[in-house]
């Protein structure tokens, strides 16, 4: 179930490499094929094309884009599971205070010397938000998704998600409560195709973020020369790193909380303990059974489920910052001391009470993290990424002739 490798044996080096290669194959060349063939499709047959791909792969037949439009309403209580209101409104509360901190002048001036210098941070006007749907339905992602967004000044968010997504009582709860207006019960690699280029029915959006499978993410790749997109979205992903003085029964709490999201999911421990890696691995054998998702987690766990054992922390720390994880734990008696010298995950949770699972729904920055080892060089979603920069220049007559015939030598240098 969870297979323990020294990390300087021959398969731990192997598995290293792997793990650090993980990104390499995210799209393979048959997805691509079909998502562009989707994609092309949509672009040229506008609405015709996209209600073709709706029967076909949404099972929804409907005699116009017009129908695929679905209500979102604000539900009482009694139609919601119990308590999901209250939850939900909670997490709507603490996503939009941590992103109310960042909000900035939409102008910033500079003046010096008759030369006027205006920088701009201005909202982009409509962006498509793909809330996915496929095993399960995702309230929280309309929450991380949406809520930057609304935030940054965004002036039209658009939704689209599978037509099962919508059967969710929860989910159109979320969407009305996030004041979305427009929303379509559209899945898969023609729905990213429709907020790209648009149709007849539907206009196309400036940019299209929120994760999908396979085909969305390779959809969201090729069409990203015609619209900006939040990046490539892998399997999800957590490495635990596990001091002495880990409760090894958390930890097997919080690599199933990862692995139970897909079977190509990866759930790894780090640690310089390996009485430790075979107590959580005991641990997973008496957890996993209980699951409703037992036969997902167990399917990630035997492909993707590994425990790495280093010399120390100082390899473990060297090691989680090559792999740069989605989702990165510090547990045990050195968490504390580690955390602040870590730099490349989408996020760090330190310390045995902070599970994961709140990075996913209450924490505040959103959920839409990077993976594939992308946070090498990427961040997660944030107000910042539904703003785009700009400036404006204002010269005076004065300072233009200042600055003339230094312009002018640089000009003839280039030609």
């Amino acid at each position: 179930m969870l297979k323990i490798l020294a990390l300087n044996s021959r398969r731990g080096r192997r598995a290293r490499q792997r793990l650090l290669r993980r990104g390499d194959d995210l799209l393979d060349a048959g997805t691509l094929r079909r998502a562009r063939r989707i994609l092309k499709r949509v672009r040229r047959g506008g609405d015709r094309a996209l209600l073709r791909f709706s029967a076909r792969y949404d099972g929804l037949e409907a005699a116009s884009v017009g129908e695929l439009r679905r209500p979102c309403e604000r539900l009482d209580d009694g139609r919601l599971p119990a308590g999901f209101a209250a939850a939900l409104d909670r997490a709507v509360a603490a996503v939009r205070r941590y992103h109310e901190a960042q909000v900035r002048p939409p102008e910033t001036r500079l003046e010096a010397a008759g030369v006027e210098l205006v920088a701009l941070r201005r909202p982009l006007r409509r962006v498509g938000v793909y809330v996915p749907g496929g095993r399960a339905t995702y309230p929280s992602t309309a929450v991380m998704t949406v809520l930057p967004a609304r935030l940054a000044g965004v002036r039209e968010i658009v939704v689209a998600s599978p037509p099962r997504a919508f059967d969710n009582a929860a989910l159109r709860h979320a969407l009305a409560v996030l004041g979305i207006d427009e929303a379509w019960a559209i899945g898969g690699a023609h729905a990213v195709a429709a907020l790209a280029y648009g149709t007849e029915t539907i206009r196309r959006v400036d940019k299209i973020v929120g994760p999908g499978n396979a085909l969305v993410t390779a959809a969201k790749h090729l069409a990203s020369s015609a619209v900006a997109i939040d990046g490539l979205a892998g399997p999800s992903e957590v490495v635990i790193v596990a001091s002495d003085g880990a409760d090894a029964r958390l930890v097997a709490a919080d690599l199933l909380a990862q692995a139970e999201h897909d079977p190509q999911a990866l759930a790894v421990l780090i640690t310089d303990r390996k009485a430790l890696a075979r107590r959580v691995r005991a641990e997973l054998a008496v957890q996993l059974p209980a699951l409703a998702t037992a036969e997902v987690a167990r399917a990630a766990l035997a492909g993707q489920g590994l425990a790495l054992i280093v010399g120390g922390m100082e390899e473990a720390l060297e090691l989680a910052e090559e792999i740069a994880p989605e989702h990165l734990q510090l547990v045990g008696d050195e968490a504390e001391a580690l955390a602040p010298r870590l730099e490349r995950a989408g996020a760090v949770f330190v310390g045995g009470a902070s599970a994961e699972v709140f990075g996913d729904y209450m924490a505040g920055p959103s959920h839409v993290l990077p993976t594939g080892g992308t946070a090498r060089f990427a961040s997660g979603l944030g107000l910042e990424d539904f703003l785009r920069r700009g400036h404006r220049v204002r010269y005076s007559a004065a300072a233009a002739a200042r600055q003339a015939a230094a312009v002018a030598a640089l000009a003839e240098v280039e030609g």
